[in-house]
């Protein structure tokens, strides 16, 4: 009866090549054993048939950037109050929550699900469109240049929204010590009834808790908050709870 080995060493002694080019193989996603990939050098083999991608290479796969639905109720670096602490919203970077219509072309590994930082921030009543990635030029981007980019988010308010009310949410305001910059803020939907209205935002340097304030201050009840965009990076058709890569030609 065979010896179980690991991965690495019988991919090593296939290839005739060092044991750590071994498992860069096995890591980038190249290796399957029996048709099954396998991306853990340390996995235990006996007589199993073990292939190497043609295209194999020893090249570091890049650094990634994911782009999650976060559904409320999920945390992102911000939580919204007390009450039951909120699961975490990068427990659902998961390979089952992988949308099916991403277009990327870039292939799921495991290594993309570790070292993520998150780059936009949300707390647990909101939902929509939060960045992770592996790239500090991301964080850079994204943290450095704050006041530049642009966010467009969906705010669901009860009743109806009064051109004065309008008015008082496009005003410059002085919040946390800081004067911001107006926001651009349209009526979206109004209901039946005016007894729910949808407002657009879009908002430079979107500070934690400014919506809210800006609301508050115009006499408006939040019902949902929900951001579709940051920067040039809309959502799409993204269900809640699924992610996409950010694909190489989209930038922030």
């Amino acid at each position: 009866m065979t010896e179980p080995v690991r991965l690495a060493k019988r991919l090593a002694e296939q290839l005739a090549c060092s044991r750590r080019e071994a498992e860069q193989y096995i890591e980038g996603g190249w290796v399957r054993v029996d048709g099954q990939l396998v991306e853990e050098p340390m996995f235990r083999v006996t007589t199993q048939k073990i292939e190497v991608d043609p295209d194999a290479t020893l090249l570091a796969p890049p650094t990634v950037t994911l782009l999650l639905h976060k559904p409320a109720g999920f945390t992102a670096g911000l939580d919204a109050g007390p009450g039951p602490k909120a699961q975490a919203a990068l427990a659902l970077l998961t390979r089952e929550n992988h949308t099916g219509d991403d277009r990327s072309g870039i292939r799921t590994l495991k290594k993309h699900f570790a070292q993520l930082r998150l780059a936009t921030p949300m707390d647990s009543r909101a939902s929509g469109l939060v960045v992770y990635t592996q790239d500090g030029r991301v964080v850079r981007k994204l943290e450095e240049d704050a006041d530049l980019i642009e966010h467009e988010v969906i705010v669901e308010v009860v009743g109806a929204v009064t051109p004065g009310m309008l008015r008082k949410l496009a005003d410059p305001v002085q919040y946390h010590e800081r004067l911001l910059a107006p926001a651009k803020v349209s009526v979206s939907s109004q209901s039946e009834g005016e007894t729910e209205t949808k407002l657009r935002f879009a908002l430079k340097g979107e500070r934690p808790g400014q919506i809210d304030y800006l609301c508050e201050s115009a006499g408006l009840q939040i019902r949902s908050v929900k951001r579709i965009r940051v920067g040039r990076v809309p959502m799409t058709a993204l269900a809640p709870g699924q992610w996409r890569y950010l694909a190489e030609h989209e930038r922030f």
